[in-house]
């Protein structure tokens, strides 16, 4: 077994998206090539509700799958297919706009004014960038939960993992998606295969994910390099990108370690990416925007 050395190791930054939602970007909008299949992660954990409640008033997507993954408050959606729901704390909604679709999400902060969750895009593979639109929504009593002997707990969103099948299926990129939680003083190894893009991104305590010897991390302009052969603290808000290997090993710190664990097979092909959508050349992409402004750009109607 090989630990995975750690890459680089990123602090999310603020940002302002929607109609005036802030929120902090771990990756995306930028050169995402060691996440594919993922291009973007968004944390809209907030206690503000002046924040966030103006939402995400309706939007295009193509080419790609959100994943929205809740902790506290509500998500209000609809869309143009007819679709309205709510994702509660717990719930994982996965859509894949496919074709297209047009959409809208509105949060709802819980009784104490909070509004806490994650928003992942995954890419789709140029064979589905047309197919269509498609909804999973899953609530929070049908996502696997595992604790292990030592304490560790592991939500189970999507893909295999210490026996448990996640309840997301039918995804060309074969994620798996974890919500890890690690005991204070823990050290812990988790299985992640080999030719997987991996990436941490912890939302609760802190801790340090350990590394195999090795030499020295190429530096990386406005980010900085690492010494690989030492371990990587990370808290809050903290994202950590992975190298090659088949385990992940964290020793959690005093108050513990919660993280989402997420890796996906590489879809290896070019990306053209405008705001919400996402093809494989800048001429599909022009198509798109075209289509939007022409009225064509939804292929699919009725309630799915």
């Amino acid at each position: 077994m090989s630990i995975r050395p750690v890459k680089r190791l990123i602090k999310s930054k603020p940002t302002l998206e929607g109609a005036g939602v802030h929120l902090r970007r771990a990756f995306g909008f930028g050169n995402t090539s060691e996440f594919d299949p993922f291009l973007l992660l968004d944390d809209f954990r907030n206690d503000v509700p002046e924040d966030y409640l103006a939402g995400f008033p309706w939007h295009p997507h193509r080419g790609i799958e959100t994943i929205t993954y809740v902790l506290a408050g509500t998500v209000e959606h609809g869309d143009s297919l007819g679709n309205r729901g709510a994702i509660s704390p717990g719930d994982v909604q996965w859509m894949t706009a496919g074709s297209g679709i047009i959409h809208q999400e509105m949060p709802k902060g819980d009784d104490a004014g909070r509004m806490h969750g994650f928003q992942l895009w995954g890419n789709l593979p140029a064979s589905l960038k047309m197919t269509t639109p498609r909804y999973q929504e899953v609530k929070a009593v049908d996502i696997p939960e595992i604790t292990d002997d030592d304490g560790t707990h592991v939500r189970v969103v999507a893909g295999d993992f210490w026996s448990k099948k996640g309840p997301v299926d039918g995804v060309a990129a074969e994620p798996v998606y974890l919500d890890v939680s690690v005991a204070p003083g823990r050290r812990k190894k988790l299985p992640v295969e080999t030719t997987r893009h991996a990436f941490a991104y912890v939302f609760a305590g802190g801790g340090k994910f350990c590394n195999a010897s090795g030499p020295l991390a190429v530096p990386t302009e406005g980010v900085g390099w690492m010494d690989t052969a030492r371990p990587s603290e990370a808290d809050n808000r903290s994202l950590v990108v992975f190298d090659r290997g088949d385990e992940v090993e964290v020793q959690a710190g005093e108050e513990g370690i919660r993280f989402l664990l997420v890796s996906g097979k590489p879809l290896g092909e070019p990306v053209a990416w405008y705001g919400p959508i996402v093809m494989n050349t800048q001429k599909q992409l022009q198509e798109a925007f075209e289509e939007l402004d022409s009225g064509t750009f939804l292929k699919t109607s009725g309630v799915k």
